[in-house]
């Protein structure tokens, strides 16, 4: 067996299907379990008071906004998503460890020459592989070979900046499944919308006999689906984009620890 294959294990991949497995079987219980049945006894309650008082004015329940079957997949796909939101900013926070070590330790003053080069890159080769592969030793490891090959400072600085910009793209694509979710949620709402809309509808005849009942009930689906999958959209996106300034904070403060700790100190002979 090939010793890098564990490596090659999609464990994200497993991470985000168990996240949505384990959404589905919550959300659905909380559903069958609470929501659905209080909705039905404010539904009941409903009809009590204006069978006794057809004037009367009811409250708007907070178990009837959420009983529809849209609702519940909106809060499924947004668990899902503050999982895996969760999951990328728990690598980031990994990632920003490398800053607490000192990986580069040239002394104030001193002057860093190509041929000193090799020395600190062994440090940084010996590193575990899992630290190795985060972005600031990655990123000073190719640096340091830059450096000794080419003997040019302005090569370190393109290559550092190369090598940001790289992990940028790479994070930026990974965000990809959570941009696909946030943009599902409002649309399975305006789905609730529709199927709400064509119930009005296809109950017109009895609202024009005087019976509303059913239009506005169908009605109550469609808004209802559209406010809660809003609501939802808008709460996922504000922790999507702190996940977004947490990695664009990452790369930046790599620059920024290259260009003090390793680009200033370097001396072509």
């Amino acid at each position: 067996m090939s010793p890098s294959l564990p490596r090659q294990f999609p464990v994200e991949f497993v991470y985000q299907l168990f996240a949505l497995l384990v959404a589905i079987v919550l959300v659905h219980a909380v559903y069958v379990g609470l929501i659905r049945p209080q909705a039905a006894a404010a539904l009941a309650l409903q009809a009590q008071t204006l069978a006794a008082d057809p004037g009367a004015i009811t409250e708007r329940s907070t178990w009837i906004v959420l009983k529809d079957a849209e609702q519940e997949i909106c809060f499924i796909l947004m668990f899902w998503g503050m999982a895996i939101i969760g999951y990328k900013a728990r690598r980031v926070m990994d990632e920003r460890r490398a800053f607490a070590t000192e990986l580069m330790q040239v002394p104030e003053g001193q002057s860093l020459l190509p041929e000193d080069a090799r020395q600190y890159a062994r440090a940084l080769e010996a590193l575990p592989t899992a630290e190795r592969e985060r972005l600031l030793p990655e990123a000073l490891l190719t640096a340091l070979q830059r450096f000794r090959s080419t003997r040019n400072i302005q090569d370190v600085a393109v290559a550092v900046d190369q090598v940001c910009e790289s992990r940028t793209d790479r994070l930026d694509s990974e965000l990809s499944m959570i941009r696909y979710i946030a943009w599902a949620i409002p649309s399975i709402g305006f789905i609730g919308t529709v199927r709400g809309i064509g119930d009005a509808l296809g109950m017109a005849h009895q609202a024009v006999k005087g019976d509303i009942t059913g239009v506005t009930a169908a009605l109550g689906v469609a808004f209802n689906s559209t406010l809660i999958a809003l609501i939802l959209s808008i709460i996922l996106m504000f922790f999507l984009h702190q996940l977004q300034l947490m990695q664009e904070r990452l790369v930046i403060e790599t620059r920024r620890y290259c260009d003090r700790r390793l680009i200033q100190h370097l001396q072509a002979n």
